[in-house]
């Protein structure tokens, strides 16, 4: 497997890793005009949902987790169907390894602004939030990108990962 397909993406969807590093540069308008739970759009036409925003990073933390603790089968069924769907068991537990494992152990990880979106490259229409986490490893400082999706059932749920 090419170094750069695994450095890039382990799920479909994740063109939302470029949406998510395109929106960091921009500023969101502020949150407290919006009410609770609705979407909201500043006067920079960017969509704000500070609720989803908030349930969209804790469950981006909480799966990253998972992989710090090397618990690659947990992450992989707590994801969401369409990852699921699209990165097959086997395929997840043969590759994360060693996109992980060189990295070395967690030191320190800074969550970025969390985007919140109804629309997701190659995803269908559904609640998004895409946050970006400045990770520092034993060996190596990347970009962690975590996409979530909001399901049926109301969960959020990861969509993607990708390393930047």
């Amino acid at each position: 497997m090419k170094k750069s397909f695994r450095l890039t993406l382990l799920a479909a969807g994740l063109v939302a890793c470029a949406l998510g590093a395109q929106a960091q540069g921009q500023l969101k308008p502020p949150a407290a005009s919006a009410p609770s739970g609705a979407a909201a759009a500043g006067p920079s036409g960017i969509v704000s949902n500070p609720e989803f925003e908030q349930a969209g990073k804790m469950a981006a933390q909480a799966w990253l987790v998972l992989l710090d603790r090397k618990d690659w089968g947990t992450a992989w069924d707590a994801s969401s169907a369409v990852f699921r769907q699209n990165v097959p068991l086997g395929t997840w537990m043969d590759n994360i390894p060693k996109l992980r494992q060189p990295m070395g152990a967690l030191l320190e990880r800074q969550p970025g602004e969390p985007l919140y979106t109804r629309k997701l490259a190659g995803q269908p229409e559904g609640d998004y939030v895409t946050i970006s986490f400045t990770t520092k490893f034993a060996n190596k400082q990347v970009i962690e990108m975590v996409p979530v999706v909001r399901e049926a059932d109301g969960r959020w749920r990861v969509t993607g990962y990708g390393i930047q």
